[in-house]
């Protein structure tokens, strides 16, 4: 069971825009063609930010459209707010709040054997990483630059380095990189949870 960072990014490093569009992602290829299925299929549990919820909550149509299903996941979902968020139909969304350790105990149990997918955004993916507690990266990077957004990772990780694995070009749009992260004692938290 690995706890896996899986998204898209920009050339220069962002994973939408300011304003949390991600119009610029879709025309760059089927998400049939990556990665995904095959991914999503060994997922047992999600980790999500508020900002990634209310994006698919707001484009259920274009969810839809890219996946079958205004919301695409069959496996619990937990998310990372301070907010009241309007709930899904259907969907097992959990909404909860604090240090990622304790929530990470909850999506252990409720994956058993499968993985989680720590869905975005970046910073959320930090905390991940600053406990201890991603193992990998999947990062399929697209051929365009947004010149300014919400960062991939805002970290700086310098050593020791994450480990490049594998790289798998995604038709004429995308390469796809996978990083093994290395272990790493927990940080001591710096400043409060995200919101996002």
């Amino acid at each position: 069971m690995k706890t896996q960072y899986y998204t898209a990014t920009s050339l220069d490093g962002f994973i939408a825009t300011e304003d949390d569009s991600l119009d610029w992602l879709f025309p760059l290829g089927d998400v049939n063609d990556t990665s995904y299925p095959a991914f999503i299929a060994d997922v047992g549990a999600l980790a999500m930010g508020a900002a990634t919820y209310l994006w698919m909550v707001g484009h259920a149509g274009k969810v839809a459209g890219q996946t079958g299903s205004p919301w695409p996941f069959a496996q619990p979902t937990w998310v990372f707010t301070h907010r009241t968020l309007p709930p899904v139909a259907g969907a097992d969304v959990r909404f909860v709040q604090g240090e990622v350790r304790r929530v990470h105990e909850q999506l252990v149990r409720a994956a058993g054997t499968r993985n989680i997918w720590v869905v975005g955004g970046g910073d959320l993916a930090g905390q991940f990483f600053d406990a201890g507690l991603l193992d990998e990266a999947i990062v399929q990077v697209a051929s365009v630059t947004l010149g300014r957004g919400k960062q991939l990772f805002p970290r700086r990780v310098t050593s020791p380095p994450w480990k490049l694995v594998s790289v798998r070009q995604v038709g004429t749009g995308f390469a796809e990189l996978r990083y093994e992260l290395p272990a790493r004692a927990p940080a001591a938290p710096t400043s409060a949870p995200s919101r996002r």
